[in-house]
Parts: C-alpha cells; sequence; structure tokens
C-alpha cells in the first residue's frame, strides 16, 4: 500500500501548537505528528508500527459545551491495538459526546482505511471503508463536492498524472496546491454559517481576521509512505509569525515492514 497526503489545518493564531516531533510520553510506542498545546491531541499523526490518522471538523452553525476534544481521537487510535474498522465501530457508540468531526483511520501493513463521521446530527454515525484511489477531506463529509476540494481534487490528480510512474514527491505537489488563496463563488458556499465566514472559509489556505484575532492556516503536511516501509512527514508551520519547515523520515517497524512487503 502507498499513501500520499497533502494537508492544511487551520487554527486561531492565539492559540498554542507545537510542530511535528516524536511525542516524549509515547517514546516506547512512536507517535509523531504536530499537536495542540491546550488539549494535547493533535490534527494528524502517525506511528512507528504504520498506522495513521488524520482528523477535519465538520463546519455547522452550533457546538457542544463541553464536549471532549476532538484532537483526542487520532491519538487514541494510534496506542490502540484495534484494527481501523474496530477502532471506528467502538467509537460510533460515543460520537455524540463530540463536536461535528471526520476522522480517517489506517494501518498501513494491513492495507486498510476507514472514514469515521459523527454528522449530520440526528442521523446515524457513518463507518465506511475508504477505497483505493484519489480522496478529498474538507469541513463536510468524505469527497463532499465543496468547491475548494473539488478543486484541490482535480489539481492533486493532475500533479499525480505529471508524475507518471516516477518517485511523487508530495512535498512539492503540497507547495504548489496548498497556499491557493482564491476564494469560491459565494452562490456556491454550502448556506451552513453566515456568508463572510463561509468565504473567508472557502479557500484553500485560509486567512480571516475575527474580533479575537486571525484565524487560519497553519500547518501544511505533505506524508507520503512507500511499499518499502518508508516514511516522510514533512510540515510547514507558522510560529511566532514566521513559516518554518521541518522533515521527519523513518521506517516502519520491522514486523510490521515484512507484512507491508507481503501485499
Amino acid at each position: 500500500m502507498k499513501l500520499y497526503c497533502a494537508n492544511d489545518y487551520g487554527f486561531a493564531c492565539f492559540r498554542p501548537t507545537a510542530a511535528v516531533e516524536w511525542w516524549a510520553e509515547y517514546e516506547g510506542i512512536g507517535i509523531l505528528g504536530g499537536r495542540d498545546v491546550v488539549a494535547g491531541g493533535t490534527w494528524m499523526a502517525c506511528s512507528r508500527d504504520g498506522r495513521v490518522a488524520f482528523l477535519t471538523n465538520v463546519l455547522e452553525l452550533h457546538s457542544i459545551p463541553k464536549a471532549k476534544s476532538r484532537g483526542e481521537l487520532p491519538v487514541l487510535f494510534l496506542l490502540s491495538s484495534k484494527s481501523p474498522r474496530e477502532f471506528a465501530e467502538g467509537l460510533a457508540k460515543e460520537a455524540h459526546c463530540y463536536n461535528g468531526f471526520n476522522l480517517i483511520l489506517s494501518d498501513i501493513s494491513l492495507n486498510t482505511m476507514v472514514y469515521i463521521s459523527n454528522r449530520p446530527k440526528g442521523e446515524a454515525v457513518v463507518v465506511q471503508d475508504v477505497s483505493p484511489g484519489l480522496h478529498v477531506l474538507s469541513n463536510a463529509k468524505l469527497d463532499s463536492p465543496w468547491p475548494k476540494a473539488q478543486k484541490l481534487g482535480q489539481g492533486f490528480k493532475e500533479q499525480l498524472v505529471k508524475y507518471g510512474e516516477g518517485e511523487v514527491r508530495v512535498k512539492e505537489i503540497a507547495k504548489k496546491l496548498m497556499r491557493d488563496r482564491v476564494k469560491a463563488d459565494k452562490n456556491r458556499l454550502p448556506g451552513i454559517c453566515p456568508v463572510d465566514w463561509e468565504l473567508g472559509l472557502s479557500s484553500i489556505f485560509v486567512e480571516v481576521d475575527t474580533p479575537l484575532g486571525r484565524y487560519g492556516t497553519r500547518s501544511t503536511i505533505a506524508l507520503a509512505v512507500g511499499r518499502n516501509g518508508e516514511v516522510g512527514f514533512n510540515e510547514t508551520y507558522l510560529e511566532d509569525g514566521t513559516w518554518k519547515e521541518k522533515t521527519v523520515n523513518y521506517r516502519i517497524q520491522s514486523q510490521k515492514l515484512r507484512q507491508l512487503m507481503d501485499i
């Protein structure tokens, strides 16, 4: 199984975050990712044994007060020994405790990927396998036809065609696609929140001024997992008003690697 991901993540600029690193308290397990310093969770992380999890929030007008932190979900999966589907089915029973989320769970060695979402409200929690191919996840359900999702999917597809059978440089693809500040037409917005807010969020790269300060893209991640078990995690992140870059490379642990190379 090969996996290529290019992700943008937005936060309020006053909310402290940490760049990608190996988490010291889970040294034995090996969790790699950025971190929300306030709640302790993450938006995307992976592990030494070939598991990957990433998260987006669902755009909605109202939130649940005192809800559990969605950022804990990728961490809980990486700490778990359950398969992606087993974990998702267990999470479905308490998904109502969280504000709206989309969560992708993958075990590279098992060649599996699962998507779970607890929205729309009032409907059954969605748990589904993610088929091989190109998928885009924004702030609605997987592969929803939102303008920036469609634009990003088409752009990624065109970049993959250019590489053909050669080595895909996800980092370069992310640099080309994820800095797009062009906003969608107002008549194509989903109509969930006030128009001005949705318009601000409609570009791939987000920059919005709010009464509490700036909200926008603070992390762009390019993740590549090869069939040989080599993992490259590149993050371009905003720190103290300056864009910085960090790359961590590692190899999936030997037992898992043997399973991976047999697929």
